[in-house]
C-alpha cells in the first residue's frame, strides 16, 4: 500500500526542512538562492536531488561517493525558458512535441519545451520499498497541441539505482507529434571504457554539424577518421579531441535485443577499481541511443547513453526520417529508464 503526499510551494524555503523518513529514505525540501524549489531523496548509499516545479529535472545525483552529474559553470539552476539557462543538471526530459538541436528549418528550442516546463503539481508517492517523486505538466494551446506530461523519479533504501519514467497522455481531439529523449549528463571519467550488449559497429559518428558546434582543424580531422573507425573511441583517453562535442548515434535498437527480451543495457566503467555506470531501458519505448562526449575548460560530460524515440537532430529531420511518431488522440505512452552506480570494480 502507497501513500500520497502534495507538495505546496509554501513547504520550501531557504532553510533545508526535513519533510518525512520512510523506507529508509529522507526527504529534504529547500529552495535555491535562485528560487527554485528543489527536493532531496536520501538513502544510505547517496541521494537524489530534483526540481519539482522546474520540468522535474534531476539536478544533482551521487551514490557512494561519486558524483554522477557533468562537470558545469552551474552552482544553482537558473530560471530560463531553455534548458541551456540552467545546462548544469545531471538529468532532464528532452522533447515532447521536439527534441533535440534544431536545424536550420526547425523553430523549436533546443531539446523542445519539457526540460523547464512550469509544472502544475508535484507528489511524493511513499511505500514499504521506496520513494518517488512525481508530478504533471498540462501544456494546452489555442489552436495547437495539448497534451499532459506525468515525469517521475523512483529511490528505493539502499540502493544506488534511480528509476526514471515519463507518462504522456495526448488530451487533444488529433494526433500530436512525439519526440522524447531521457538526456542524462553523465560524469565525465577519465579513461573510462563503454561496454554495451550490441554489436561492434552498432554506434556511427553523427557526421552532421550542428550551429552550436564550431569546428577546428583538429577536430575534423579526428572525426575523420573515427568515422572511418568508430572503435579508436573505445576509452575516454583523448580529452583534447573532445572540443568540440563527439556524438555517436545507434539507430533500430530493437534488431539487436531480441535475445535479451527487448532490453538494451550500457555500461561506462571507469579504469582499476573505480565505479561503473549503467543504463537500462526497454527497446521497444526507445529504439534510438545517443552517445554524447564533450571535454573542455567549463563542461565535461560523458553521455555513455541516451534513449530516445528518434535521433536527437531537430522535428524535421525526425519527420523526414520517418520516425517522428504521432501519438493518436486520447492515447498513452509511457518510458521507463535504471540508471545509476552498479558496483565497484
Amino acid at each position: 500500500m502507497s501513500t500520497v503526499i502534495y507538495l505546496q510551494r509554501n513547504q520550501f524555503s531557504d532553510q533545508p526542512f526535513h519533510l518525512l523518513e520512510s523506507a529508509g529514505i529522507s526527504v529534504t525540501l529547500f529552495k535555491y538562492p535562485s528560487g527554485i524549489e528543489a527536493v532531496t531523496l536520501s538513502n544510505s548509499r547517496g541521494y537524489i536531488t530534483l526540481l519539482p516545479y522546474y520540468g522535474q529535472m534531476i539536478w544533482d545525483a551521487q551514490f557512494d561517493d561519486h558524483s554522477l552529474r557533468m562537470d558545469n559553470p552551474f552552482n544553482e539552476p537558473k530560471r530560463g525558458e531553455s534548458v541551456v539557462d540552467t545546462y548544469g543538471c545531471f538529468a532532464f526530459h528532452s522533447g515532447l512535441l521536439s527534441n533535440g538541436c534544431p536545424a536550420q528549418d526547425d523553430v523549436h528550442p533546443l531539446h523542445g519545451e519539457m526540460p523547464c516546463a512550469p509544472m502544475d503539481r508535484a507528489f511524493l508517492t511513499v511505500d514499504e520499498h521506496s520513494v518517488t517523486l512525481g508530478g504533471e505538466y498540462e501544456y494546452v494551446k489555442g489552436f495547437g497541441h495539448h497534451y499532459r506530461a506525468e515525469p517521475s523519479v523512483r529511490l528505493k533504501a539502499d540502493e544506488t539505482l534511480l528509476t526514471i519514467n515519463m507518462r504522456v497522455i495526448n488530451l487533444a481531439s488529433v494526433p500530436m507529434p512525439l519526440q522524447y529523449m531521457c538526456h542524462m549528463n553523465y560524469a565525465y571519467v577519465a579513461d573510462a571504457t563503454f561496454s554495451e550488449n550490441l554489436p561492434d559497429g552498432a554506434f556511427q559518428l553523427r557526421t552532421s554539424i550542428p550551429g552550436h558546434v564550431h569546428p577546428t582543424a583538429q577536430w575534423l580531422e579526428y572525426t575523420a577518421a573515427l568515422a572511418r573507425n568508430p572503435g579508436m573511441l573505445e576509452s575516454l583517453s583523448q580529452p583534447e579531441f573532445y572540443d568540440p562535442e563527439i556524438v555517436f548515434f545507434a539507430d533500430d535498437l530493437a534488431r539487436y535485443t531480441e535475445q535479451t527480451y527487448g532490453k538494451a543495457e550500457f555500461f561506462m566503467q571507469a579504469p582499476g577499481s573505480g565505479p561503473r555506470f549503467v543504463t537500462r531501458f526497454d527497446t521497444a519505448q526507445f529504439n534510438y541511443a545517443t552517445r554524447w562526449i564533450l571535454y573542455n575548460g567549463d563542461q565535461k560530460v560523458a553521455a555513455f547513453v541516451l534513449p530516445g524515440t528518434c535521433r536527437p537532430e531537430g522535428h524535421q529531420a525526425a519527420s523526414r526520417a520517418g520516425t517522428l511518431i504521432q501519438l493518436a488522440a486520447g492515447a498513452t505512452r509511457e518510458f521507463s529508464v535504471v540508471t545509476g552506480l552498479v558496483s565497484e570494480g
